[in-house]
């Protein structure tokens, strides 16, 4: 198994769109940096144009490098399952296009290992790319704009919030938001594997992935009853922002943050659970199906 994974690892090495879905994180990262270094104040303003402030803001306080971090973070993931569905969407067609995957399996493992190390594989290199966003969003954010308590603007219900989080209260939340993201995009491997399981060529399933992925992502953001009661509390995606969960801090009643509080830790676990279950169903459908599949390439 373990020389089984290493051969998949390579294999994910040796290919070009590997390095450019780094390459693209790093890009996107130093865009947002250079611009909000550039003109960071106009975007606040239109952030704050709502709201009223009785106190003043110190806008270059604002503009540190954890508040850059949530602002990338808010944007990227979103993308990042594209990313993701490169690599995994590839796994199985990948071969099959090839004509090695009848080949693969003359040799002495079953057709489950192989499924698990491809699986295996992919979560690595999730693993990976999120922590080299980690580095080029939080950590070199952090010494382009330096650290100051991080400031979050939140829209709830018809109301704006602000909230103020305490400058050591602050790394611990991205160590937890970066692992909840790893998990909610294990998610997107485990679907991308799973319809490269079907296909004979590697563009089937990744288009596949990123239209599933777009398709729920727009219904998980439909702000209609019926819809919010009976179909977002089955969508995936309703779940990958769950991260966000870790930067909405408890207040006291004096209005004053409560340090190391998280709003609503339930919500968190739940959407937690509910993305390693489809993780789960998924991984466990494509080697059902890949166990039973009459391989011909």
């Amino acid at each position: 198994m373990w020389q089984l994974l290493q051969i998949e690892l390579f294999k994910i090495s040796r290919r070009p769109r590997t390095y450019i879905a780094f390459a693209v994180i790093t890009a996107l990262c130093l865009v947002f940096q250079f611009a909000f270094k550039m003109d960071g104040e106009s975007y606040l303003k239109l952030m704050l144009q709502n709201v009223d402030l009785d106190f003043d803001l110190d806008k270059k306080k604002v503009i540190n490098g954890y508040f850059m971090c949530y602002i990338i973070l808010n944007t990227l993931l979103v993308q990042v399952p594209i990313l993701v569905a490169l690599i995994a969407g590839d796994s199985i067609s990948g071969e099959a296009n090839m004509g090695t995957l009848r080949l693969l399996l003359t040799k002495p493992f079953s057709r489950t290992q192989l499924i698990l190390a491809k699986f295996i594989a992919a979560v690595i290199f999730t693993t990976m790319l999120l922590l080299w966003m980690a580095v080029s969003a939080l950590v070199l954010s952090m010494l382009i704009f330096g650290v100051d308590d991080m400031m979050i603007f939140r829209v709830k219900g018809d109301a704006s919030q602000i909230l103020l989080i305490q400058q050591d209260d602050v790394v611990w939340r991205y160590v937890a938001a970066f692992g909840f993201a790893t998990v909610a995009l294990t998610v997107i491997a485990a679907l991308a594997l799973l319809l490269s399981v079907f296909a004979e060529n590697s563009i089937g399933p990744i288009v596949a992935s990123v239209c599933i992925v777009i398709v729920c992502t727009v219904i998980s953001n439909i702000n209609v009853p019926i819809i919010d009661k009976n179909i977002k509390p089955w969508l995936f995606t309703s779940d990958l922002v769950g991260w966000k969960g870790f930067f909405y801090i408890k207040v006291d009643e004096e209005g004053v943050p409560i340090r190391g509080s998280l709003e609503n830790w339930p919500a968190i676990r739940n959407s937690l659970f509910k993305l390693l279950a489809n993780i789960g169903v998924l991984l466990g459908t494509a080697i059902w199906v890949f166990r039973k599949k009459d391989v011909l390439s």
